[in-house]
């Protein structure tokens, strides 16, 4: 990476490592599992993503709209100046430029957190362009550093790559659909009630994040084996957690936060690795 060894721009992904740390234990997990030179990158793209979801989500007592459009511009202006004093988007843009991430994901993720802004009935095509913004197209980003250049293979592979952080997002609205709603006035899913949120509904969910996980498999076991087991152990911890809200009514799941534990995180960890390692994935 360029000017990867000076002392600025390693503080600026200490910075973004720190970040991801502190903000997802289970994804910090999965990076550890990458090849070492995927982890800044990865890394760098966390960062980003995480700290426009903090815009949105939580600056309640800021104008949030506006901190989110100057957001926008120094994002636009570290990837054209080629530097930041922001450290998360000094980061960032090196990554952006190094693996030659379009602007057209980072603008379709940006527009995405801008929904977020507003309280919306989501229609289904609404529902569709945000799932591509805010969790495919980071997927995208991803896969762009997994394949470091190689362009057949990012084809070969962008479908399934799509569809796996489609299921991730999708897990997560279900999860978290009461404090999507309490905390935020938000529901997600198209034609859905939370006040009448029924076990037909919820079912219906289920099929399409199982059938969104099917198809990202077909792409996990593809992967450059230094991206693999990363990406296979999140897809084991996400799967996981479906067949755990699987098992919960629809009152419950509006009522509770459905998780999994730390121990059984340490154990998917142990057989997925035992799997890597016997290429029998």
């Amino acid at each position: 990476m360029e000017n990867a060894n000076t002392l600025y721009s390693r503080s600026c992904y200490e910075c973004s490592k720190l970040v991801t740390n502190r903000y997802s234990t289970s994804f910090s997990m999965g990076i550890r599992l990458f090849e070492k030179k995927l982890r800044m990158p990865i890394c760098a793209v966390y960062g980003f993503v995480r700290f426009a979801d903090e815009i949105v989500d939580t600056f309640h007592d800021y104008d949030k709209e506006e901190l989110l459009k100057n957001f926008r511009q120094d994002t636009y202006k570290a990837i054209q100046d080629k530097i930041s004093l922001n450290p998360i988007l000094h980061t960032f843009q090196q990554v952006v430029r190094m693996y030659n991430i379009e602007m057209e994901l980072i603008d379709a993720f940006l527009d995405s957190m801008a929904m977020d802004l507003d309280d919306y009935v989501y229609t289904t095509d609404m529902y569709k362009k945000y799932i591509y913004g805010s969790a495919e197209v980071v997927g995208l980003m991803c896969l762009r550093i997994f394949c470091d250049g190689n362009e057949g293979q990012y084809q070969s592979l962008k479908a399934s790559a799509s569809r796996l952080g489609a299921a991730f997002q999708k897990v997560n609205f279900l999860r978290d659909i009461k404090s999507d709603y309490e905390d935020r006035g938000r529901v997600y899913f198209p034609n859905v009630d939370y006040h009448t949120f029924s076990e037909a509904d919820k079912q219906a969910i289920e099929r399409d994040i199982n059938a969104d996980f099917d198809n990202a498999y077909e792409g996990i076991v593809k992967l450059p084996r230094g991206a693999r087991l990363g990406v296979y152990l999140a897809y084991v911890y996400y799967t996981s957690l479906t067949k755990k809200i699987t098992r919960q009514s629809a009152a419950r799941l509006a009522d509770q936060r459905i998780r999994v534990s730390d121990r059984r995180k340490v154990i998917l960890l142990f057989k997925s690795s035992i799997k890597h390692q016997f290429n029998i994935l």
